[in-house]
């Protein structure tokens, strides 16, 4: 099993409400070397710069308390919630069967990784999430 296959599929922490959230966000050290992917687009061959570490986590924090209408979050889990190496952050609009008794897995809408990710493949990606997912880009480029 790959190192990327290995935190995917292992022990992962929740951040179960908006202030562990809240709290874990300076946590990520933002020039520690994070590979960020889109689930469904191109695998990312490069770690991105620190301000672009930044704008996603400010941009995927907004778009979660937007779109995510809950009273908690539960859809953010980290290997380690003190000094995260891995995070998967769900869809608030594709979070599939939440008892488990579907036999589909449903994958995070995003990872952000110190090890270099694999290609998970969905059947489609959103058009919304792909133009998020682009103006992140093309926000975060400079």
């Amino acid at each position: 099993m790959s190192a990327f296959r290995g935190k995917l599929d292992g022990l992962l922490y929740s951040l179960l409400s908006w202030d562990q959230l809240a709290a874990f966000w300076p946590r990520i050290d933002a020039s520690a070397g994070w590979y960020l992917y889109a689930v469904g687009q191109p695998v990312p061959e490069a770690v991105s710069t620190a301000a672009q570490v930044n704008e996603f986590v400010t941009r995927i924090d907004a778009l979660l308390h937007r779109e995510h209408e809950e009273k908690y979050c539960g859809i953010v889990y980290a290997d380690d919630v003190e000094r995260p190496t891995f995070v998967v952050i769900y869809d608030p609009h594709n979070l599939g069967v939440s008892c488990g008794s579907s036999k589909t897995r449903v994958l995070p809408g995003w990872i952000m990784s110190q090890v270099p990710p694999e290609s998970l493949e969905v059947s489609v990606v959103p058009n919304n999430r792909k133009k998020w997912w682009e103006g992140f880009l093309g926000g975060a480029a400079g």
